[in-house]
């Protein structure tokens, strides 16, 4: 029985040892968490005036660009996946995955051809497991994205939109990434970024006057040096802008589910710790309760033998 309470003593060490790692994990996110939204809060109002100034470009001129141009027949789009680097952070890496998959479905379904890009190992390592083709790939920044991150992404795939579909150029550029909504929520979305459509600037009023061309006096523009200059300029900042802030977005939900999934761990720890307590006291207090038997047994034996000699 002494060998059953030192297996149980073992356990509740190793155990205690995993919720000592899980805590300091569990705080480390959480610490993380407030620096994250700290800065969707500041990169969403720019991504979000950026696109109302595309708007107003697109809206005020009949330039034909890339930017906001529909094809008459796309037949190839990207699609952006962020994932993390790291694991441990429960279904966060996951659930963007399967939101990719529902998206190129779909992009399939309408007769598109995708090329995948992919943000983080975890989603490097899903695709290379099924043998999947990746167009580009990058990782090493999920966590604490920088700005120049978002440019080495958006580099490729600004070169893939303006490419002709025959010289492996896309159509369309789709991004699929976690919307942080709150410390308990976070939703994984699909996003176009291009063409753009009137779904990204619903909240412009350049929207509306789409919308309602002959219910509303559009304003006119003068472009220098021209319209389509213009877009060409803003057509980098707009995709940067808008890839930066998803980065963003998925680090703070991944902080936030690696925090929620360490805290779950930490209090299964505890629970464990404390059912293996009790069985390691009952291992003690059967062990205690045989010893006593066997010493009054014992005793008894040896009164027993006494009386017989007398």
């Amino acid at each position: 029985m002494g060998a059953q309470v030192r297996v149980y003593k073992r356990r509740i060490r190793s155990v205690s040892s995993t919720k000592k790692i899980t805590k300091a994990m569990e705080m480390i996110a959480a610490s993380r968490i407030v620096k994250a939204q700290r800065q969707v809060a500041a990169s969403t109002p720019y991504a979000d005036e950026l696109t109302r100034a595309v708007a107003a470009v697109a809206t005020g001129s009949n330039t034909q660009h890339p930017l906001t141009t529909e094809s008459d027949n796309p037949t190839r789009a990207a699609v952006l996946l962020v994932t993390s680097d790291r694991g441990l952070a429960g279904g966060y890496s996951s659930n963007a995955i399967k939101a990719a998959e529902r998206l190129t479905d779909r992009l399939r379904a309408e007769g598109k051809e995708v090329d995948t890009y992919v943000v983080g190992r975890k989603g490097v390592a899903y695709y290379n497991f099924r043998n999947r083709k990746i167009a580009r790939s990058w990782t090493g920044f999920t966590d604490r994205p920088e700005y120049s991150d978002a440019k080495a992404v958006a580099g490729p795939l600004i070169e893939a939109v303006l490419a002709d579909t025959a010289d492996g150029g896309v159509d369309e550029l789709h991004i699929v990434f976690t919307e942080f909504v709150s410390m308990i929520t976070q939703n994984p979305v699909d996003k176009r970024l291009l063409p753009l459509s009137l779904d990204e600037v619903r909240d412009s009023g350049e929207a509306e006057a789409v919308e309602r061309k002959e219910q509303r006096i559009l304003p006119l523009y003068d472009f220098e040096p021209s319209a389509e200059d213009v877009l060409d300029a803003l057509l980098p900042r707009y995709v940067e802008s808008r890839i930066y802030n998803a980065l963003l977005q998925s680090s703070a939900s991944e902080h936030a589910a690696r925090r929620r999934a360490m805290k779950s761990a930490t209090d299964n720890a505890e629970e464990l710790i404390k059912s293996l307590t009790r069985l390691a006291n009952q291992a003690r207090q059967a062990d205690i309760t045989q010893e006593i038997s066997e010493i009054v047994g014992g005793a008894s034996a040896l009164a027993d033998a006494s009386a017989g000699s007398d």
